[in-house]
């Protein structure tokens, strides 16, 4: 699974690992915008949060599992990794959290999928 979210944000301009309080997360440079976080729960599911514009996080609060509204911002969405992930959808929320969260310098250089 990090293999994974290290290849799709390998893709994007000045984004930085680290790790967090619990689990990664990847930030735009040395700023304090996180792009996404991901870290495993008491129930050994593994969940990823992202960024999203406000009206996206209530349709995605709206859809239930494996989306959930994450609890540290108004623009913060949720969804759990499993086997039935769909990591091309993984890569947009990913890019798209990036757009919002970095400069536009950097999003002028994003290869946006779809």
């Amino acid at each position: 699974m990090l293999a994974r979210l290290r290849e799709i944000t390998a893709t994007l301009p000045e984004c930085v690992e680290e790790d967090a309080w619990v689990g990664v997360r990847w930030r735009v440079g040395t700023s304090t915008a996180t792009v996404a976080h991901v870290f495993g729960g008491e129930d050994q599911l593994f969940r990823i949060t992202f960024r999203a514009e406000p009206d996206e996080v209530i349709a995605f609060a709206h859809l239930g599992e494996p989306y959930f509204r994450g609890e540290w911002g108004v623009n913060v969405v949720g969804m759990l990794l499993d086997d039935d992930t769909d990591w091309t959808e993984v890569r947009e929320l990913i890019t798209d959290s990036f757009c919002l969260q970095a400069p536009q310098r950097l999003v002028d250089l994003v290869d946006r999928p779809g």
